[in-house]
């Protein structure tokens, strides 16, 4: 098979290679490191290890357009999730009990435990089994199974909801709503390897070298295998496996290895159909008894709109911006944010039995962290988190000396 490669902002033969660009949704700041892992550094699988089929030979350029030019409107499968970030479980239950909500990220009600910002953030530890659906831009549905407990999240059309079965607590949006991420109802992260490979690849212009490395069997499917590779120094990736279906250049599987030789995270479907999904598969009703969250997407949409229009304003300052911001591009970006400095609200416990507490977020990086120049490292196996002494927080999948530059730390 040829392995051709594609590096900075051309393709094979010099054809310009200009995708989409994801653009950033400012989040709260340990939301913003998940952020950072999903759509910075994609979501991952390990691919089959069965006799790879024999098919066509097409170039990087000809996979990647195959990829993201995929017209498939229809599927639905079992996706698994496993993740091995090695980022501390006290972080992610902090992110998860709303200290995003404290630094001012927009999106649904941080106040219930059904808010897909904080539940759907559970992806980034530990292993997840999914069920999907998709039927176009208005219908989508994603269902995790839990223990005993499990969590829905369903657009169909102008309704949209999100139920957590554990607390019988809902969020609705009514109204023309999630046009605004259409693949991923009600929340900013990728659920899928599809969602995952685009947001991936639709951001990786001029960053990254890519070649085709072989073919594979996923989930009963014939596949080509992309790799990705940072062509920027600093980064903690060391490589991305895309599988893409040979028939309609679906992403199936999205692998991603760090810089230490291990497998951080691994999403791949198990099994999948690309036929329509039954139509009532996308209805819903909720429970007896629910708690019920209501909102309005033109409410959202200009909720949204103001805080981004404040973020705007206050990016023109020199100081003072609390809300967050992107240093660099590509594989070396970097998250950054000022941190609040006392304690900050948030859902009590695991949010089953109602009541808040209070955190502190300075206080929780330090303790976890440890000193270096100029403040305190949270070190993982592909995202580090560097809180300054003066409150601010950068976080990126890069080394420490690429957070210590964008802190301005000598």
């Amino acid at each position: 098979m040829t392995n051709e490669t594609v590096t900075g902002d051309g393709l094979d033969g010099g054809v310009p290679y200009r995708p989409r660009r994801r653009v950033l949704v400012r989040a709260g700041v340990p939301l913003a490191v998940a952020a950072v892992i999903a759509a910075g550094v994609g979501l991952v699988p390990a691919l089959a290890a069965d006799s790879p089929p024999d098919l066509p030979s097409l170039t990087a350029e000809q996979l990647v357009a195959k990829a993201l030019g995929s017209q498939t409107q229809a599927l639905s499968g079992t996706v698994s999730v496993t993740t091995d970030l090695g980022l501390p479980t006290q972080l992610l239950s902090g992110a998860a009990g709303g200290i995003g909500a404290a630094a001012g990220h927009g999106g649904q009600d941080a106040g219930s435990s059904a808010d897909p910002q904080t539940k759907l953030l559970g992806l980034l530890g530990g292993d997840r089994t999914l069920r999907v659906a998709v039927d176009g831009p208005l219908r989508q549905r994603v269902d995790i199974m839990e223990n005993m407990a499990g969590y829905t999240v369903v657009r169909n059309g102008d309704q949209s909801w999100a139920w957590d079965s554990s607390t019988n607590s809902a969020v609705h949006l009514t109204g023309a709503a999630g046009d605004r991420h259409p693949k991923a109802p009600l929340s900013e992260l990728p659920t899928t390897p599809q969602e995952a490979a685009r947001q991936f690849l639709a951001a990786s212009a001029g960053t990254t070298s890519v070649t085709v490395a072989g073919t594979a069997n996923v989930a009963g499917q014939k596949a080509y295998q992309l790799s990705v590779k940072p062509t920027q120094s600093g980064s903690t990736v060391a490589e991305v496996r895309i599988a893409v279906a040979a028939d309609n250049g679906v992403p199936l599987a999205v692998a991603v290895k760090s810089t230490d030789g291990s497998t951080v995270l691994d999403v791949r479907f198990t099994d999948v159909s690309f036929a329509a999904p039954a139509a009532k598969t996308f209805d819903f009703t909720v429970p007896k008894g629910a708690k019920v969250t209501e909102k309005k997407a033109d409410e959202v949409a200009k909720d949204s709109a103001a805080k981004d229009g404040a973020a705007a304003a206050d990016d023109a300052k020199a100081h003072g911006n609390e809300n967050v911001n992107v240093i660099g591009e590509g594989w070396t970006a970097v998250v950054t944010a000022q941190l609040p400095g006392g304690q900050v609200e948030v859902p009590k416990g695991d949010g089953k039995h109602g009541g808040r507490g209070s955190v502190n977020p300075q206080g929780m990086i330090k303790s976890l962290g440890k000193p270096v120049d100029g403040g305190t490292l949270i070190g993982t196996k592909v995202v580090n988190v560097l809180l300054t002494d003066d409150g601010r927080v950068f976080a990126g999948a890069v080394t420490l000396p690429v957070l210590q530059h964008a802190a301005g730390v000598n």
